[in-house]
């Protein structure tokens, strides 16, 4: 890619991580190889699922402890995120991916998990042909100043307020 962009996708609305694999298999799909990094999660999801099927175009990994929602460990936390976000740096650095998505790392960085301004200089540091997707609630207002596009999710009914679990295939 001549050109890549620094695309930002926050808000409390339903829909960034959704919009940003949508954008993913787009993307591999034309050919382009993509680094998917998820922080915040680990274990099964099913768009980890659907990367299998690209083989080698999608390359997938997940910095989370697994207990975030339900037994937040600060301290293991950011240290799992702080290693996502060395080897996400060196993948955009790489040269090896024309797309690389930083999937919820937007709450990690509001959290504290990572270095001040650590989003916006690697925004900043990106080569010019790596499109950059960077998702999560809580985009920090800088960050949405450098990036190219961003996009804010607003809720505006979610049918979890009426009791319904996240279910598979569809929020996971």
């Amino acid at each position: 890619m001549e050109q890549g962009y620094v695309q930002v996708y926050t808000g409390n609305g339903k829909g960034k991580t959704t919009a940003a694999v949508g954008l993913a298999v787009r993307a591999a799909a034309a050919g382009l190889r993509v680094y998917f990094c998820q922080f915040m999660k680990y274990g099964p999801t099913g768009e980890l699922d659907a990367f299998h099927a690209f083989g080698d175009r999608i390359a997938a990994e997940q910095f989370g402890t697994g207990d975030e929602l339900s037994a937040p460990d600060a301290a293991a936390d950011a240290a799992a995120a702080k290693r996502g976000f060395e080897t996400v740096r060196a993948a955009v650095l790489s040269g090896a991916y024309d797309v690389v998505v930083l999937d919820e790392a937007n709450v990690a960085d509001h959290l504290g998990y990572f270095e001040p301004n650590a989003l916006v200089d690697l925004a900043l540091e990106r080569p010019e042909g790596v499109e950059l997707v960077i998702t999560g609630r809580w985009a920090s207002d800088t960050l949405q100043a450098v990036a190219d596009l961003v996009t804010e999710m607003r809720e505006v009914k979610h049918y979890y307020e009426e009791g319904v679990i996240a279910r598979p295939g569809i929020e996971f």
